[in-house]
């Protein structure tokens, strides 16, 4: 099943049942965990469909977060779902600052440089304890990686779907 990215945002994935009770550990892929705290509902990805859960509790444990959804009394009802994602709606998603930007907004985008020259797609984001890493697919395969920094990255178009880098010395060596 493909999920909408213009609806719909990634906030976790379920890896693994926490005790008999129907809990789960959900590994965030979120800035900001605690922001389960806030949410009433999420749309699991059940494969087939979205199914509506509703949260019931959370607590944090680790890099994990502990979740038990309404929906489900015990181990054997939510089993299934391990390994599936979490998402919210648009209308759920956390305020952005300025220069900030979901990663679902930023995967496609076409990549050019400061000079006006193709450069590729952005494919994928790494998260680094410095700062993000755009991965971009150059025309001929092969990937670079470009430090979310301003110095390298002049504009984003979300509109015209095109980033703007700058390619600084010995970033392509």
């Amino acid at each position: 099943m493909e999920i909408d990215s213009d609806k719909y945002l990634q906030v976790g994935a379920i890896t693994s049942t926490h005790g008999i009770k129907g809990e789960v550990k959900v590994f965030p892929t979120t800035d900001d965990p605690r922001r389960y705290d806030e949410l009433d509902e999420v749309f699991l990805d059940t494969g087939k469909e979205l199914k509506v859960l509703h949260i019931q509790n959370v607590k944090y444990f680790k890099q994990f977060i502990i979740v038990k959804f309404k929906e489900f009394g015990d181990i054997n009802e939510i089993e299934p779902f391990k390994g599936k994602n979490i998402y919210v709606d648009r209308e759920h998603a956390v305020d952005l600052e300025d220069d900030e930007y979901f990663v679902a907004d930023l995967l496609g985008l076409k990549v050019v440089t400061d000079e006006g020259e193709e450069f590729g797609e952005l494919t994928d984001v790494l998260f680094t304890k410095a700062n993000d890493v755009y991965v971009v697919t150059q025309p001929d395969g092969k990937e670079v990686l470009i430090p979310a920094i301003e110095e390298c990255i002049m504009d984003v178009d979300l509109d015209e779907e095109i980033m703007t880098v700058h390619i600084m010395p010995g970033l392509l060596d």
